[in-house]
């Protein structure tokens, strides 16, 4: 189940690695989508806008525990296209040690702070008692989000994208069947959206863990293997924090965000949450294709193939940029009507605030595509840290639409802060990525000289 990727073809070898990625993507936003529609439906819009309070604060705390498996998972991929099999399943012991202690750490952390975020939030009274129990609910399901992502980043990092997915989607029927159960027949109300989250990812978590110990023998650690290392603590730490800080200072201008849209009513958040949800689906392919790239450059400079982790950089761009344009289409002329999957025909202004939220974007989803591959394929050339600016750049243009338009121009200016956000960051990474590109480049050509 192991594949190496510093042979043959880059476009195919992307690309059907990326298929399971993308798939899994979907699954994920799954989760979300049909929780959403479950609570929008059959809860009310009340209890739609107390599950989308939080969704910045989720996507901070839950984009920090992604951002560092996906960091961890990067050593793992440079060791397996030099072939050095016992230094890779070293580092996972290692990685496994640091990844223990981030989940106790966040966990607590998280659970106890919970009633403060949301106040900080500016979360209505109307809702606030639903926002906090399916908040609380998700902060506990913290370590089954590290455990599952960091087991897909091992496998992916020896090519195996299709395992996860199989996983993903065994739990994603178990989710949607949970929901129902929960939410329909029990009225359980946003908490059972919530418990039925978290107890799907726990066994996608479980499942993938079994399965990798049993069905995985270049990932079986040794005894021998089994000793704690500061040089790989420390590696695994340069690679997942700034990876995870990457994510969470993003979500730093999206929590400013949310609370703006928060103090404009309850209208306002309903249909922010819902047009975020077709956001987060349109952004699957490109989120596929960037860490399938990623993945590609990580083994491919381990192998000494700068050449090609260039060209498979280059042709990923193409692709992603295509569809990019077809989802703004999608979003500008339909955006308003896929809406509906949430929000009740008969609730017109939430409607229309999804609907112009959406059309706004359509017109700038092309630079999603360029943002998200360059940025991983920087981090998969090693280069974790330097991508802590692009968060950075992101951050800043979104705090500062928020703060010197949205008094004035109100959600309408909403409307506009991703994609200052974006055209900041994608001003840092593109010419960002290839200049670590040649700086690889230049430091294996002195290697092989020397």
């Amino acid at each position: 189940m192991t594949k190496n990727l510093t042979e043959g073809a880059p476009l195919p070898l992307i690309l059907n690695f990326a298929a399971p990625l993308f798939l899994g993507n979907l699954l994920q936003q799954a989760y979300n989508l049909f929780d959403a529609a479950i609570v929008g439906r059959y809860l009310g819009s009340d209890a739609l806008a107390a599950v989308g309070a939080s969704s910045s604060v989720q996507f901070l705390v839950l984009g920090f525990c992604i951002g560092i498996c996906t960091g961890f998972g990067i050593p793992f991929a440079t060791y397996f296209g030099a072939n050095k099999l016992r230094s890779m399943r070293r580092s996972v012991f290692n990685a496994i040690v640091v990844a223990v202690g981030f989940a106790a750490v966040l966990t607590v952390l998280c659970t106890v702070l919970c009633d403060d975020i949301l106040r900080l939030l500016n979360s209505d009274e109307r809702y606030f008692k639903d926002a906090y129990s399916y908040l609380f609910i998700i902060f506990l399901g913290i370590p089954f989000t590290i455990f599952y992502n960091f087991i897909s980043g091992m496998l992916r990092a020896v090519g195996d994208s299709r395992t996860p997915f199989i996983f993903l989607a065994v739990s994603t029927v178990l989710n949607i069947l949970l929901d129902l159960l929960l939410i329909v027949v029990f009225d359980a109300g946003v908490a059972g959206a919530a418990v039925a989250t978290v107890a799907s990812q726990g066994l996608s978590a479980f499942s993938c863990l079994v399965y990798t110990v049993k069905r995985q023998p270049v990932l079986r650690i040794k005894r021998s293997e089994m000793r704690l290392n500061m040089k790989d603590v420390a590696n695994h730490f340069m690679m997942g924090i700034p990876m995870g800080l990457q994510f969470s200072i993003t979500a730093i201008g999206s929590m400013y965000m949310q609370s703006a849209i928060n103090a404009l009513g309850a209208v306002y958040t309903t249909g922010f949450t819902a047009a975020l949800k077709i956001k987060s689906l349109m952004f699957s392919p490109s989120d596929a294709l960037a860490a399938a790239i990623s993945v590609f450059a990580s083994q491919n400079v381990g192998a000494g193939r700068v050449d090609r982790a260039r060209t498979g950089i280059g042709k990923g761009l193409v692709i992603g940029i295509i569809w990019g344009i077809i989802a703004g289409l999608i979003m500008i002329f339909g955006g308003r009507v896929i809406s509906m999957m949430f929000i009740r025909p008969t609730d017109i202004p939430e409607l229309d605030a999804a609907g112009k939220y959406l059309y706004c974007l359509g017109f700038f989803m092309w630079l999603i595509p360029i943002l998200n591959i360059t940025r991983m394929s920087t981090q998969g050339l090693g280069f974790s840290g330097r991508t802590i600016f692009a968060g950075v750049a992101e951050m800043a243009a979104r705090v500062g639409m928020v703060k010197f338009f949205v008094p004035s121009y109100g959600f309408t200016a909403i409307c506009f802060c991703d994609q200052a956000a974006w055209i900041l960051a994608v001003m840092y990474t593109l010419p960002m990525c290839f200049y670590c590109l040649k700086k690889v480049e230049k430091r294996l050509s002195s290697a092989q000289t020397a």
